[in-house]
């Protein structure tokens, strides 16, 4: 999965969006969406591992990490795909803890 794609994507369906990459050999990114106000997602590819992080009004709902963390930014591609509105995905992403 192409993180840069994935935000430029979410970008065009007016989304705030941001992707960045780290390192020399680019093995770090960061990758954030703002899907509503004050409801943000960051998933981080690190040496230290792989986290995704759900976060509403500055704080934390969910924290996955490693397989879950990758099952859930491909749940995010998946509405992207199939051009479903977050708000029409049931249940909500953060009610999944």
């Amino acid at each position: 999965m192409n993180l840069q794609a994935l935000a430029i994507v979410l970008e065009r369906r007016g989304y705030l969006a941001s992707c960045y990459t780290c390192g020399g050999q680019m093995n770090s990114a960061s990758f954030m969406v703002s899907l509503a106000d004050n409801h943000l997602i960051r998933f981080l590819v690190s040496d230290y591992g792989i986290t995704w992080t759900e976060m509403r009004d500055d704080r934390e709902l969910m924290k996955l990490e490693g397989a879950e963390a990758i099952n859930q930014l491909q749940e995010l591609a998946n509405l992207v795909k199939y051009q479903i509105a977050p708000a029409e995905c049931c249940p909500p992403l953060a009610q999944k803890v």
